[in-house]
């Protein structure tokens, strides 16, 4: 089980990265993959969505489990990973190569209030 040092993570099992653009890429981790087993669907947020910090806003099916993913920082959905979305055993696969949404924050602080990777490690 990896756990990239230049993330920031929630303890949902989200990660989040600051791209250069200003936007924030969200994925689940490697964990919630692994805890979760074979994944069969995702229900990613529409494009224009605004989401708050800690909003259930997207569904990763599982052959175990349905659970739901949370927003890590508040603002509008600018993007969805539709090749995960319909290839989701990709996320199995790498779950930090295979990101979900991104969002452009309305608040880049929230970022300060996340995880780093030996705190996210600690969780579990």
């Amino acid at each position: 089980m990896t756990t990239p040092t230049n993330l920031k993570y929630t303890a949902s099992h989200e990660w989040a990265k600051l791209e250069a653009d200003g936007s924030v890429t969200i994925g689940i981790t490697d964990h919630a993959q692994e805890a979760l087993g074979d994944i069969v669907f995702l229900e990613l947020p529409a494009v224009g969505r605004v989401v708050k910090a800690g909003e259930e806003c997207a569904v990763v099916e599982s052959v175990k489990a349905a659970s739901d993913i949370y927003s890590p920082v508040s603002g509008e959905v600018v993007d969805i990973n539709q090749a995960a979305a319909d290839a989701p055993d990709s996320v199995n696969a790498d779950a930090y190569a295979n990101w979900l949404f991104r969002v452009k924050p309305a608040n880049l602080a929230e970022l300060d209030g996340l995880l780093d990777a030996a705190a996210y490690t600690a969780t579990f």
